[in-house]
């Protein structure tokens, strides 16, 4: 089983020299990044779960909804919000949309899972930080799902024999026929593979100067959405199975 996931968080604020952008214009590259993922999204007829950053629920109110009405699951992104600010963006979701917010998801683990259970989610999808050195460390961790105080934590997917995560810096800079056969082995080996993208990824960082490392601008933009395609034409060929997090989890 394949679990595709999507990291919808915000754009870098800094930029290169003479350049600027308002918060406005960077929301709009958020909502058209994205868009080009659901585009892609449906012509493979793939559902993907999306993790929203808890700040910016509100101000992509039209967009959640698109996500939600085209099958996809929506789920939280803690970048650094408090338990007041993810109860109120939980509640906000679910009123609006009708839809229950299962999961929620950490780089740097700040709220503990008694106040997560607490919040009524029911999975946890932490990930860890990807520099240009992390991503080809060799991991040696369980990658199954675990139980801990009545919620799931799911953990990130390592390939068996190479022992590279599936980030999303591996994604982007490695061959994708390497990539591929990390999925291979994954699938033959466990019972799922998570792959997880940030939509900042899908960035023009030619036409729009953020600042950013060399390495992170490498097969970015138009690049990452043509092999975004490739890949899920290459699954879909080999009729892997996808899921959205809620449903595989339950």
């Amino acid at each position: 089983m394949v679990l595709l996931t999507f990291n919808i968080i915000k754009n870098r604020s800094d930029f290169e020299k003479n350049y600027k952008l308002s918060d406005d214009e960077i929301l709009n590259i958020t909502e058209r990044n994205t868009a080009s993922i659901l585009r892609i999204l449906e012509n493979s007829n793939v559902f993907a779960t999306f993790f929203i950053e808890v700040s910016l629920v509100e101000k992509l109110k039209p967009l959640v909804k698109k996500i939600i009405g085209q099958g996809h699951e929506i789920s939280f992104y803690n970048e650094n919000s408090t338990v007041a600010d993810i109860d109120f963006a939980k509640k906000y979701v679910e009123e609006f949309s009708g839809k229950i917010i299962r999961g929620i998801r950490q780089k740097e683990v700040t709220i503990s899972l008694d106040q997560l259970k607490n919040l009524e989610f029911s999975y946890v999808s932490n990930i860890e930080n990807a520099n240009i050195l992390f991503p080809f460390k060799r991991l040696q961790r369980s990658t199954d799902i675990a139980i801990k105080n009545g919620m799931s934590i799911i953990p990130e997917s390592i390939s068996p024999y190479s022992q590279i995560p599936y980030n999303d810096f591996v994604f982007q800079t490695i061959p994708l026929q390497y990539y591929q056969n990390m999925v291979m082995e994954t699938i033959n080996n466990d019972e799922f593979v998570l792959v997880y993208l940030n939509t900042w990824q899908f960035t023009n960082f030619e036409k729009f100067k953020f600042k950013i490392p060399f390495y992170r601008k490498y097969n970015s933009g138009i690049k990452m959405e043509n092999k975004l395609e490739n890949f899920l034409e290459w699954m879909n060929e080999k009729e892997f199975a996808f899921s959205r997090m809620k449903d595989f989890v339950f």
